[in-house]
This record gives structure tokens, sequence and C-alpha cells, in this order.
């Protein structure tokens, strides 16, 4: 299952893309979202972000 970033939570700090070994985390306006379709599921990206704004699906 993919990771979703709820943009409600999101600060847009990017430490989560950063984090990504995929490169599946793009910034929109001045929030981040996640590619489902390139997301490999490994959570890493939930273990960084300091707001907790990502979950799986």
């Amino acid at each position: 299952m993919a990771y979703q970033i709820d943009r409600n939570i999101c600060t847009g700090c990017g430490a989560c893309a950063g984090n990504c070994p995929v490169s599946a985390i793009e910034q929109k306006d001045d929030k981040y979202e996640i590619n489902a379709s390139v997301c490999i599921s490994c959570g890493a990206c939930e273990s960084t972000c300091p707001v907790s704004a990502i979950s799986q699906k």
C-alpha cells in the first residue's frame, strides 16, 4: 500500500522528499504529494515527517 500525505497537516518542510529512495514525493504548490504509482511503501517518509502528516492508505 502506498503512503499518502495529509495536506491539512503538511507544513511543506520537504523532509519527506529528501528521504524517499525512489523520488515518489513531489512538491505541489507549498505542500508535498506522494505519487502512489512510484511509491514502494518503504516507510522512509513516514518516519521522517516532523508533524506526522504521512500514513499508509
